[in-house]
């Protein structure tokens, strides 16, 4: 079945997911495997044994983790769900997240529990919707900082999945009982201390009748293909804005501590196939200046114009860069506007762009 169908039938991410979880099998079928990737899980054999008759089967799980935000306490968890659940090991991405190599299937749902519990979410890590949205990881703590990684945030929140799937088949008791957290959402602690995200209020199993209503953004069939963001602040580019299908470079006026919009730009990537001459890699072009209010309309409608019109026939063909390049930027940049109902301004001036690794040793926030 191809995924488009997968998605489209898979009733809010769930497909015959809760059945072959209950399953003594150590593995899933094809069909299901594509949409566990939407919970953050990747199936894969042990390299050692591939090719031979019995395949062993692990799990990749890995955390999303909004600019890379992530307390003590929380990096503990991974860290004893390593050794408890997994190989041994973390691994951290170059989209700062946290993946955990490893894991038997039987131990799935212990592990995306405990993540829970620590209010990390593994929702959306992967599949054919918003990844970790990025940002600088510099503890400075100054106010432009903080600002931007709360624009971080906030994005993420925005464009998590809302099904109910994801707490249902993982985090439920065994008393079929609700855990106190709903992480069909971002699973992070903001300012007041409550957790960010998309509750149900009825508590309810969405239907498939009704994937749009469940899905106001992403619809039946969610995006194409996966969708990354990225911010920086003025100047710095140490999360390479332009490989990423959104990117948004902070601005402020001389002697402010506050962003007042963001130069965006949209349609990078550098994946491509071997030998497929219909695959190449396209840095993200300029789309225009927006005000710092307007940052979720804005993102929401590119979002939008690359669910509509992206290209659902081929996903080597599927990222955004493909759609910008086939139109030209400024067909884009018109039916960006379309969806707004409003005109983007013109890109603003804005400092050279650097590449801070941020290593070694630095004075945070706090001294």
């Amino acid at each position: 079945m191809s995924v488009e169908l997968l998605k489209e039938q898979s009733n809010g991410l769930r497909g015959a997911l809760p059945i072959e979880l209950a399953e003594p099998t150590p593995n899933f079928s094809e069909d299901v495997w594509q949409i566990l990737k939407f919970h953050g899980i990747y199936q894969q054999h042990d390299r050692d044994i591939r090719g031979r008759n019995n395949r062993v089967y692990n799990f990749m799980v890995r955390s999303k983790l909004p600019g890379g935000r992530l307390s003590g306490q929380q990096y503990l968890v991974h860290d004893a769900l390593a050794d408890t659940f997994g190989q041994g090991d973390l691994r951290f991405t170059t989209r700062q997240g946290i993946q955990l190599h490893g894991v038997i299937k039987g131990d799935l749902q212990g592990t995306l529990r405990a993540l829970n519990a620590a209010l990390i979410s593994t929702l959306g890590a992967c599949g054919d919707v918003e990844r970790n949205v990025m940002f600088c990881p510099a503890p400075f703590g100054d106010p432009q900082r903080q600002q931007m990684q709360a624009l971080a945030e906030a994005i993420a929140e925005h464009l998590a999945p809302r099904t109910t799937a994801y707490h249902q088949i993982w985090l439920e008791n065994d008393e079929g009982k609700k855990e106190l957290q709903d992480c069909a959402t971002i699973g992070h602690v903001n300012g007041n201390g409550k957790v960010n995200g998309h509750v149900n209020g009825n508590g309810t199993h969405d239907n498939a009748a009704d994937n749009a209503a469940i899905e106001p953004i992403y619809g039946k069939t969610y995006l194409p293909r996966k969708f990354k963001t990225a911010i920086a602040v003025p100047g710095d580019n140490c999360t390479d804005i332009f490989t990423n299908d959104l990117g948004l470079v902070g601005l402020s006026d001389e002697g402010s501590d506050q962003i007042h919009g963001y130069n965006v730009f949209v349609g990078g990537g550098l994946g491509m196939t071997h030998n497929n001459t219909d695959t190449f890699p396209l840095l993200a072009q300029p789309l225009g200046y927006i005000s710092a209010d307007k940052v979720l309309d804005v993102t929401d409608k590119i979002v939008l114009v690359q669910r509509d019109h992206g290209d659902r026939t081929n996903r080597k063909h599927a990222r955004m860069k493909y759609l910008i390049h086939d139109w030209g930027i400024e067909n884009f940049r018109a039916k960006v506007e379309e969806y707004l109902g409003y005109q983007l301004e013109e890109l603003r001036p804005m400092p050279a762009m650097t590449v801070d690794d941020h290593l070694g040793w630095h004075q945070q926030a706090d001294g």
